[in-house]
């Protein structure tokens, strides 16, 4: 089983190769993004806006959802919910989204091999066709139960619409979901089904477009072997007839991935050779999802109003408009500073945001000006976020494995990723209960043990090849170098070669998600 999307990744470097604009004329630019690209890349990231909108949108209208709880076990039982079981029913309504997302994350590979990139993702989009029909017919058929199915289905309809995340994309959907919760717009005591609901656009808008996008280059050469409709792709994409040497990259890339015996997940706990990285891509995602990020974004609204912000709706929008912009700036910064740096950077500024949040939390009630603080808590710790928890542990791990075991490794990182979403979702409503202002000191604690762990274990991987990471795990471990020999290596680096061993092959976006690899095109 892999996790691996419906597509390949987007390598973002390449796009330096590209002529965008004169204002990016220091990429020095070789070849054209032609508007037909664009139109596909943006058709395919369309999953990756659903994402985000289905995690940020269950947060604004929390209020209107508990007392449609409290109603409907009143119209069943005579008697309504109490507080901790009210809480329970949402706190699941929450999290049942990253149970569906492990199921569809797992379910994709004999998905994409049986149907292609294109089909695959159309036939996901019945998924969320559904998914957003059952929580827009909720209200209407006085059941949360419906609601909460709705949410399994969309979780299992993102799980499958991309195992690796293009996050400009998640962070504009969240933005998006954050304005729509507006209670001016849709966040109403009325509107809140058609809020859930609205998921279903984005995926008719998807399915009517992709039809008029080719099938993946990659997946038509390589696993197909259809060379002339390959070509025929690349011709479309490109805006030109000259494709040869992409085909001809594509050629090597196949051989290389021939080459090179695939690795099971029992395999990667097994072998001495992936034992130590497989630990380090489990630690790296629980970082990101056990660092708080997703109890700030499914319950910000909440934390805002305990902080005593008279408008918490509006400072939750703010916060996914940083949220945003960071992203942005992350995408200047990661191939500048190194994955480990800025990896070590978000999660200190992540740990101090905990910290000031916990105090503005405690204080408030004897300081109200302390709500203000609250709010550059909230926006510092996302933006640390974006930094780095967010991005970074997806190209750390790709990094860290070469095409054999690199599918088994992203399977169980995007296992351990969804498990500890699921985690946070269910339990943070009662952790909040308990702990009260206090809670995010736990999230503090937990950033502080990454931090270390980052630091003493965590290799950079940033222009370094897989020979020379694996040889720097076998030096820690005082043995000799025992790292296989990479295809890599193998055909360009080798030892009768002249040329040196290339970069990382996985030097890209890792939370991409498109059709169409930037080879590709």
């Amino acid at each position: 089983m892999k996790i691996t999307g419906l597509s390949h990744l987007f390598k973002w470097e390449n796009l330096h190769n590209y002529k965008l604009t004169p204002i990016f004329s220091f990429f020095q630019p070789k070849k054209t993004i032609t508007p037909y690209l664009l139109f596909c890349v943006s058709t395919a990231v369309i999953g990756s806006l659903q994402f985000g909108y289905n995690t940020g949108v269950i947060n604004a209208p929390e209020e209107k959802l508990r007392l449609f709880f409290h109603n409907v076990s009143l119209e069943r039982y005579g008697e309504p919910f109490s507080q901790g079981s009210n809480t329970m029913v949402w706190s699941v309504a929450v999290a049942i989204f990253s149970v569906g997302g492990m199921a569809g994350s797992f379910s994709v590979g004999a998905l994409v091999d049986k149907f292609g990139r294109r089909k695959s993702m159309l036939l996901a989009n019945i998924l969320a066709l559904l998914g957003g029909g059952l929580m827009g017919l909720s209200s209407l058929s006085r059941s949360f139960e419906m609601l909460i199915i709705g949410r399994l289905v969309i979780g299992a309809f993102c799980g499958m619409s991309f195992g690796t995340l293009h996050q400009l994309g998640v962070v504009i959907g969240i933005l998006i979901a954050q304005i729509f919760g507006l209670e001016s717009l849709l966040g109403s005591d009325l509107l809140w089904p058609l809020l859930l609901a609205l998921t279903i656009l984005p995926a008719v808008l998807q399915s009517i477009l992709l039809p008029l996008c080719p099938e993946s280059p990659r997946y038509l050469l390589i696993s197909l072997n259809k060379e002339e409709e390959a070509r025929k792709a690349l011709v479309r994409l490109r805006g030109h007839e000259d494709v040869n040497d992409d085909v001809q990259e594509m050629k090597e890339e196949g051989l290389k991935m021939s080459m090179e015996k695939k690795v099971t997940i029992l395999e990667l706990f097994r072998s001495p050779l992936y034992r130590q990285p497989i630990i380090i891509a489990i630690i790296l995602q629980l970082s990101q999802q056990l660092s708080g990020i997703n109890a700030v974004f499914y319950y910000s609204t909440g934390i805002f109003a305990t902080a005593g912000v008279t408008q918490p709706i509006y400072a939750t929008i703010g916060a996914g408009v940083v949220n945003t912009v960071f992203t942005v700036v992350s995408l200047f910064l990661v191939e500048r500073a190194g994955r480990r740096t800025l990896h070590l950077i978000g999660l200190a500024g992540m740990a101090v945001s905990a910290l000031l949040m916990t105090i503005s939390l405690a204080l408030v009630k004897t300081n109200q000006a302390l709500s203000y603080m609250a709010i550059v808590a909230v926006f510092g710790f996302v933006a640390s976020f974006e930094m780095g928890p967010g991005p970074i542990p997806w190209f750390i791990v790709a990094e860290l494995f070469s095409q054999g075991p690199r599918p088994a490794a992203m399977a169980v990182s995007g296992f351990s990723n969804w498990t500890a979403n699921f985690l946070v979702g269910l339990g943070f409503p009662k952790l909040a209960e308990v702990c009260g202002a206090y809670v995010f000191l736990i999230f503090m604690v937990l950033l502080i043990f990454f931090f270390i762990f980052t630091y003493l274990r965590v290799p950079e991987t940033k222009g370094r090849t897989f020979d020379e990471i694996a040889q720097g795990f076998a030096a820690r471990a005082g043995g000799k170098s025992a790292a296989p020999v990479s295809p890599e290596a193998v055909l360009v680096g080798g030892s009768q070669s002249q040329d040196p061993a290339p970069m990382s092959q996985m030097k890209k976006w890792p939370w991409s998600i498109c059709l169409w690899e930037s080879n590709d095109v």
